[in-house]
């Protein structure tokens, strides 16, 4: 239409007129008291109106001719393109009709041709409202387009997120069943843990139950041990008391026999110078302490170590009482005999004054000697030869001492482990000989032979020989030959047959390795020298004590030993010498001579018999030797031997019985009632012990 082109002069002149100045607005109503204020203001146009001025029309301008029917034509095809870009109204300024740019001529033209206009002012607004309405059309469908599209965005996004949270739940899901899972792995092997420390401490409980059984075990053993052990030490201790008992009864039985000879002592009454009542009352004394020791021990059970020295002690003083009686005694005889030979000198010489000078007819008288004749007293020091033989062997044993000095003296422990063991080795067997089996006695022999020929023996579980030292077989040669006089000195000494099984084995070690044997007699001479015999003499100037060692006593702390004590091992000794000197090993050479024969024993009987003899001593150790000895020096030299003992009897006994006190004639009596019983009998018996044919087949 040609009036479209005049589309924007209509909307200019509108513009510029005073109703286009006025402000339209469609929701007035709602705006209450603002709407005469808004009339009075500037009227405008709505901005859709600029919009769709500067963005529907500019489409049609290019096209524009001056003639009138461009314009309407281009402002119809323009109002049948509503699309397009927007832009602000306020860009368009220099179309506004408030612009001040606007030259007054074009106004003039616009106003001119604003009446031409009005006739197409009601079409041409209505296409505008048209165009607005189509513009908010299309704007509220572009907006419910974008708000759909919003919405499908929201919603895919809200699915999205949905979805994430999902996967989220699944994963927090799966972490919470893997955390689970997992507290449950670590709760089963907590369980699991605690099983096994369980079990481990039930498994530790059993060990310290079964340790505690081992332990229990353990000291039931020991328990029952030490009650065999307290039951046989009380055995033991019973069989003590009873030998106590009885050595108790025997000394009872001394002490009163010695009282009995106080009461024979009233036939020197006028003897003595001394009151005897005090002697008596003294003896009586002793007689009740004996008698209420043994009182006493009686009620309580057995007598003591020190109720037996006490009694002993009593003993003693009764023996020394009765001793102290008879010296005075003694001493009264001889001052009365003194007494009558000088009245019997005094009568003499006055008989001779009164019949004059006469021969001497006064002779002196020797003493019977040993052999039936009357010659010199006998000898108290040993002969020259036997002396010399004495003195070769003591100084063949402090040779040997002097040979091992070195192993003894050394400081090096395995030196001083090797000595250790070789004593062990050398002793051991020697104390385990007794009156055994003869397999068992050819064992320990057997074990001592290799030992000293220098093979290895077993010694505490270990091996041992001398060769493992140069001076080891010194110091075993040494050790053995201490150890049998030991064995002498204590075990044969208590126990009697003790003599010949360790006899008959240190007669075979003598015979194989005589060193042994010569090392055995300088020890057995050096602590009994009247093995020799020999009696050593005091010198002037030595200690009593050593004196007294000299003479076989043990001397500790500077007291001597008990007499009785002194006179048991020398008794033990004279035995084992007695019982070698007679027994060979039987499984030696029986072609070759005793080391050590019967002949020496001949030697030792006649020696002894030929020195004075010592109280107590002498007698002891003649019966000791011959109840061992007697019987084999009885086969061997036969009539010799008899007449012996008829010498020993017509001629020894009384040189005995003369210097030995009351108070020891037990020991006295005991070899007199030996002697003359052998002698009625004809006949010396074998001894308690002796090895047989029998022994040997055991």
């Amino acid at each position: 239409m040609p009036s479209e082109g005049r589309c924007w002069e209509t909307l200019q002149a509108l513009r510029n007129s005073s109703k286009g100045r006025l402000c339209y607005h469609r929701d007035w109503l709602l705006r209450g008291e603002d709407v005469l204020e808004e009339c009075m203001s500037l009227p405008k146009l709505s901005s859709y109106s600029g919009w769709v001025v500067d963005h529907i029309l500019p489409y049609k301008q290019d096209n524009l001719v001056p003639s009138e029917t461009s314009p309407s034509s281009g402002s119809a095809s323009a109002l049948d393109q509503p699309s397009g870009v927007p832009k602000s109204p306020i860009g368009n300024s220099a179309l506004s009709p408030a612009s001040p740019a606007t030259p007054n001529g074009a106004q003039s033209k616009r106003e001119s041709h604003h009446t031409e206009s009005m006739a197409l002012q009601s079409s041409r607004g209505i296409r505008v409202e048209g165009c607005i309405r189509m513009y908010e059309l299309v704007h509220r469908m572009k907006g419910t387009e974008g708000l759909r599209q919003w919405q499908e965005e929201q919603e895919r996004k809200v699915r999205a997120l949905s979805e994430m949270a999902s996967e989220q739940l699944k994963r927090f899901d799966e972490l919470k069943e893997l955390k689970k899972h997992k507290e449950f792995q670590d709760l089963r092997e907590v369980i699991e843990k605690s099983t096994r420390e369980a079990l481990g401490h039930q498994e530790k409980l059993k060990a310290e139950h079964r340790h505690r059984a081992k332990i229990l075990n353990l000291k039931l053993r020991e328990a029952e041990q030490q009650r065999l052990k307290q039951a046989e030490q009380e055995r033991l201790r019973r069989e003590e008391g009873q030998v106590r008992l009885r050595s108790l009864y025997a000394l009872q039985e001394e002490v009163l026999q010695l009282n009995q000879q106080l009461d024979t002592s009233d036939q020197h009454k006028d003897l003595l110078k001394v009151d005897l009542a005090a002697f008596r009352t003294r003896g009586n004394q002793l007689c009740s302490l004996i008698s209420g020791i043994i009182r006493t021990t009686s009620e309580s059970g057995y007598p003591t170590a020190e109720n037996q020295t006490e009694a002993e002690r009593a003993l003693q003083e009764m023996r020394d009482l009765l001793r102290n009686l008879g010296q005075e005694i003694t001493r009264a005889c001889e001052d009365k005999k003194r007494q009558d030979e000088e009245e019997a000198q005094a009568k003499l010489q006055a008989s001779q004054t009164q019949q004059g000078p006469g021969p001497n007819t006064q002779s002196s008288v020797p003493s019977q000697g040993p052999g039936g004749t009357r010659n010199e007293d006998l000898q108290v020091k040993v002969q020259d030869s036997t002396m010399q033989w004495y003195q070769q062997l003591q100084d063949a044993s402090v040779q040997c001492v002097l040979a091992f000095e070195g192993l003894t003296s050394s400081k090096d422990s395995q030196a001083k482990k090797i000595k250790m063991d070789l004593q062990k080795a050398a002793t051991i067997p020697v104390s385990q000989i007794s009156t055994i089996a003869g397999s068992k006695l050819k064992e320990v022999f057997d074990k001592i032979h290799s030992l000293l020929s220098g093979k290895p023996v077993q010694s505490g579980g270990r091996s041992v020989s001398v060769t493992l030292n140069p001076q080891g077989l010194d110091f075993v040669q040494y050790k053995l030959a201490e150890k049998f006089v030991k064995q002498g000195e204590e075990e044969v000494a208590s126990h009697h047959e003790a003599a010949f099984p360790i006899a008959v084995v240190a007669s075979g070690i003598w015979e194989l390795h005589p060193r042994v044997g010569d090392l055995i007699l300088a020890h057995l001479h050096k602590k009994c020298p009247y093995s020799v015999p020999f009696y050593p003499a005091f010198k002037e100037g030595m200690a009593l004590e050593d004196y007294q060692r000299m003479l076989g006593y043990q001397v500790k702390d500077s007291k001597v030993e008990q007499q009785d004590n002194f006179l048991k091992r020398m008794s033990g000794m004279i035995r084992l010498y007695a019982a070698i000197i007679q027994l060979r090993w039987p499984y030696g050479n029986q072609q070759q001579i005793h080391p050590h024969g019967l002949n020496h024993g001949w030697r030792w009987l006649a020696q002894i018999l030929n020195m004075e003899p010592l109280s107590d001593v002498t007698a002891t150790l003649l019966f000791d030797f011959l109840e061992v000895c007697g019987n084999a020096l009885m086969k061997q030299y036969q009539v010799q031997f008899w007449k012996m003992m008829l010498l020993i009897k017509e001629d020894y006994f009384p040189r005995i019985e003369a210097i030995t006190s009351s108070g020891q004639m037990g020991s006295f009596i005991r070899l007199k009632q030996f002697l003359e019983k052998c002698l009625q009998r004809k006949e010396i018996p074998v001894p308690k012990g002796f090895l047989t044919s029998s022994f040997w087949r055991s």
